[in-house]
């Protein structure tokens, strides 16, 4: 009987993977909790959330069941034209939890897919209203959206895309003012991007039609951070101007910076979000793009022109939408929002810890996620440094995955204070490990 590895050898091609340098793929049998356990018998600590999907913790059973009961009931049906109650009511309680004002929720596939509607909804919203010059996105540098086109296009200025240059559109991209502890320079980096986007409204701001961002932390870009006002500030300034602005909340919604919703720690309503990875606690793959009544009402009409011309065969998936709606009762069953202050706490008493390691620079702390930068010559995604420590961290049973020289922490939410601070001895012995190496 051929093993999962020599069938994995044969046929798979892996993600974000260089198949040919990269050591084989660890087979994972089963998971519980914050645990993952591999087929030749290891057990490994999972730190970062299964690529930050995972938000209770693996095979919660109050999920699995609600999934088990929708499968002999309904698991499919067409979205267009039809509709059922674990989509209906899972868009009532995703818009009871939302900023007010976001009351319209279009179900996709995933993160990419979330903001591929989000950008069409912007471009024909204006079109709708008779501006069509309106055609142009304005984004952050550093700021990642995903893998298909259109978000691509939206996250060029992360470097991952330049392969595919030709197929992108243009983006202009503003400065993210990125900040840790101890920074003493965010306020003129944020005025500095302010500046940059009020240069860009005086000489294109009648051909824009929406700012897309990570609100609170740039994700791929490695856990960068920024604070609250500058998004308040911006926010105010796009209102003024009449431009949309989208938040793409796919990383950091369902508790991430300490708040269910970023956009709610930062005090701020976006026009439209995008949410997906925690949105079924990792379970199965579904996204939602919600906007407010003003914009839904910009597709309304007579003609099918007028309508939002988007789809997908999975859209609102009764299983999707269950796991959906069992996660936000586990929120509220376990007082999920109450644990987050407690976990920031001991990723702060882990980081410090770290605090005075020659190897060690910014770090920071947004809610559950906690980064630093490893100070590297080769600093940036492929950092020779994010290799080695990955595979010092596996060998010692921790699934953490540095983002090039920025090493983070981002757990399930039952993580305990004893797995978090193994966690930060582990890390430890890896940088002792670097200096002498």
């Amino acid at each position: 009987m051929l093993t999962t590895l020599s069938l994995d050898r044969r046929h798979v091609w892996h993600p974000f993977t260089q198949a040919q340098t990269a050591p084989e793929p660890i087979a994972i049998t089963s998971a519980k909790g914050i645990r993952l356990y591999a087929e030749d018998g290891r057990e490994f600590l999972d730190l970062i959330s299964s690529w930050w999907v995972n938000i209770h913790g693996h095979a919660h059973p109050t999920i699995a069941a609600a999934i088990a009961r929708q499968a002999h009931t309904l698991e499919q049906v067409i979205f267009a034209g039809f509709t059922h109650q674990p989509a209906a009511q899972l868009a009532h309680e995703l818009v009871q939890r939302l900023p007010v004002g976001l009351t319209r929720v279009f179900f996709s596939d995933d993160g990419s897919t979330a903001v591929e509607v989000a950008l069409k909804m912007a471009l024909q919203y204006w079109r709708n209203h008779g501006e069509a010059q309106r055609t142009r996105f304005l984004a952050f540098e550093g700021g990642y959206h995903g893998d298909t086109v259109g978000a691509m296009s939206a996250g060029k200025g992360c470097g991952f895309f330049d392969t595919y240059g030709s197929l992108l559109f243009e983006v202009g991209l503003l400065p993210f003012p990125e900040t840790w502890d101890g920074d003493t320079a965010v306020a003129a980096k944020e005025q500095a991007a302010l500046a940059q986007l009020e240069t860009y409204l005086a000489e294109q701001g009648d051909t824009l039609a929406a700012v897309i961002m990570e609100p609170l932390v740039q994700g791929s870009a490695g856990m960068r951070m920024c604070r609250p006002e500058f998004l308040q500030a911006l926010a105010a300034r796009l209102r003024e101007a009449g431009i949309l602005l989208i938040f793409d909340e796919v990383m950091t919604g369902f508790g991430r910076t300490g708040a269910l919703f970023a956009s709610i720690k930062a005090q701020v309503t976006p026009d439209i979000i995008c949410l997906s990875k925690g949105l079924t606690a990792g379970f199965l793959p579904m996204s939602v793009t919600v906007t407010s009544e003003a914009i839904y009402a910009a597709f309304l009409g007579e003609t099918f022109d007028r309508a939002l011309v988007h789809g997908h065969s999975f859209t609102a998936n009764p299983l999707g939408c269950a796991a959906s709606l069992a996660s936000l009762q586990v929120f509220d069953d376990e007082k999920t929002l109450a644990k987050l202050p407690q976990i920031e706490t001991w990723q702060r008493q882990g980081l410090a810890t770290l605090a005075g390691h020659p190897l060690v620079q910014r770090m920071r702390v947004m809610g559950t996620i906690a980064a630093f930068d490893v100070v590297a010559a080769d600093a940036g995604y492929t950092s020779a440094i994010g290799a080695q420590l990955k595979a010092f961290f596996h060998e010692r049973g921790l699934l953490l995955r540095p983002l090039g020289n920025v090493v983070y922490v981002l757990p399930p939410y039952c993580v305990t204070e004893a797995e978090l601070k193994q966690a930060y001895v582990v890390i430890a012995d890896g940088l002792a490990q670097l200096a002498v190496g």
